[in-house]
């Protein structure tokens, strides 16, 4: 199998692993002709698939190309989160994960798409965009997990709530929320998982948080521990093919933890639009 590598240099643990990563993709019968650090030129790519060694953001980068060229992408999670990896089971082990890039099983999965910037977890507007803007990468890359949960506290103390409007399919919404979350996926936002809910389900799933004190609060904080995709107060759910949503002001948005422009936005789906390798 020939393929392009797609990597992110930066991060800690492509740079612990990058030799570890090589010597088990050439064990494994995969021929990297081509390694890049960001984003993927314009023309044919020439190669049978893309090997993405990173975490869900560097994963963002390689979509497009995918599909355009219909080919596969073989992930190798070395991320913070994983999410993807841990929502199609592919192993967190270098070893396995290239194994199972080799062993040639696919799965169609579900892709998202806003401002023209593809994603398969999750965008968000609000405290997880504020978070995302404010992470600094050294801080990640020295404490990782923590980092996260520093700057998501520091995020919440200063988040103020949005006015903002919501078309789907067949209605109309207009409310206040300190978070929007369009997830293509059950998993997202390293500790969410909607029972309810999946990559190539063909729907798009809207949550709002709207918590505006400690009853509402601890509703929407029983409903994640349940992984329940249905409204409770504080927490409103919708579920549509695409969201069309605005608000008074610009709000930043982000996909899969990168930069996805400002509302007013179109969400919208790509039914199994891309293929992933994943064990069988």
């Amino acid at each position: 199998m020939r393929a392009l590598l797609v990597c992110n240099p930066n991060a800690r643990r492509v740079r612990q692993q990058r030799a570890a990563l090589h010597r088990e993709l050439e064990r494994s019968g995969i021929e990297i002709v081509r390694e890049l650090g960001g984003t993927l030129p314009d023309g044919s790519l020439g190669v049978d698939a893309i090997v993405v060694a990173g975490g869900d953001g560097t994963m963002v980068h390689a979509i497009r190309r995918a599909i355009a060229y219909h080919v596969p992408i073989g992930l190798v999670p070395l991320g913070t989160f994983n999410e993807l990896a841990r929502t199609l089971g592919i192993p967190l082990d270098v070893a396995r994960a290239c194994a199972t890039i080799a062993a040639g099983h696919r799965r169609a999965v579900d892709v998202a798409r806003v401002n023209g910037v593809y994603y398969l977890n999750e965008a968000s507007i609000g405290i997880s965009s504020r978070i995302a803007r404010l992470q600094m990468p050294e801080d990640k890359q020295r404490f990782g997990f923590l980092a996260i949960v520093a700057t998501a506290l520091q995020a919440f103390a200063h988040s103020q709530p949005m006015r903002i409007e919501v078309g789907f399919d067949g209605g109309f919404e207009r409310f206040r929320t300190v978070q929007l979350t369009i997830a293509n996926s059950h998993r997202f936002g390293g500790v969410f998982s909607v029972a309810d809910a999946a990559i190539d389900d063909g729907w798009l799933d809207l949550y709002s948080i709207e918590i505006h004190g400690i009853v509402e609060a601890f509703s929407v904080a029983r409903a994640i521990l349940r992984g329940s995709r249905e409204s409770v107060p504080g927490l409103r759910t919708f579920r549509s093919h695409a969201f069309y949503v605005k608000g008074r002001s610009r709000h930043r948005i982000t996909a899969d933890g990168e930069p996805a422009g400002y509302t007013p936005a179109r969400f919208e789906l790509l039914p199994k639009a891309l293929e992933v390798f994943t064990p069988e």
